[in-house]
């Protein structure tokens, strides 16, 4: 009898092992190919939409990747599913759709509690990279600090300068950004600007420079 038992309970184990893996990779495969309808339905089967794949990611994080909208606002909606989970780089959905100028996601990932200020690089310092001016006003007008620094000291004005654009760069500065603040290395913004050969963003912080300093007297 004990026999019995015991060869039932390995083939159910076998049994679920198999469909474990089985729904792994469909949900993963419906991911890359933005299948909502796949992956609502392993969903409501119970697969768990915060298992990593071998890279360490979550499903939302590869949907933003991808980008697979479609997936991304099941994800989202998914009342289990954690907007907050970090690749092993420490990377957020937030950051990523934010690096990809996705507003409308953005905004869903907010609303969802998606942290706007999260330590180190922060979905900001993403933003002002490709110069996403629309992500950048929703961050700041979600209270992002503007002068967040990087684990090196790095701020988005820094790299708004270095690779965004100029209206990210004005942007940031009339929202209140520092320039006078320098990273690890030593490096401003406008040392960033010079360093990139971005000579129009190197004015915008020079003029910006300029006018905070005191008024001279006759």
């Amino acid at each position: 009898m004990y026999y019995f038992k015991s060869l039932f309970y390995l083939i159910v184990f076998y049994g679920v092992s198999i469909c474990q893996a089985g729904s792994y990779d469909d949900f993963f495969t419906a991911v890359k190919r933005d299948d909502a309808g796949t992956v609502t339905t392993l969903l409501n089967r119970g697969f768990d939409a915060n298992t990593l794949n071998a890279e360490g990611a979550t499903g939302l994080f590869l949907a933003v990747r991808e980008p697979s909208l479609k997936v991304v606002a099941v994800l989202i909606n998914w009342p289990k599913t954690n907007v907050e989970a970090r690749t092993p780089k420490d990377e957020s959905p937030l950051m990523l759709a934010s690096l990809k100028g996705l507003t409308e996601v953005c905004q869903q990932l907010i609303t969802k509690g998606a942290d706007v200020n999260k330590p180190g690089w922060a979905p900001l310092h993403y933003a002002a990279t490709h110069g996403h001016l629309a992500v950048m006003t929703l961050l700041l007008d979600n209270h992002a600090y503007i002068d967040a620094a990087s684990p090196n000291g790095t701020t988005p004005l820094m790299m708004a300068a270095n690779y965004g654009t100029p209206s990210a760069v004005k942007l940031l500065l009339e929202a209140g950004a520092d320039p006078l603040l320098k990273n690890d290395q030593g490096l401003s913004a406008i040392d960033f600007a010079h360093r990139a050969n971005r000579p129009e963003s190197a004015e915008i912080i020079a003029a910006f420079v300029r006018a905070r300093q005191p008024k001279g007297t006759w």
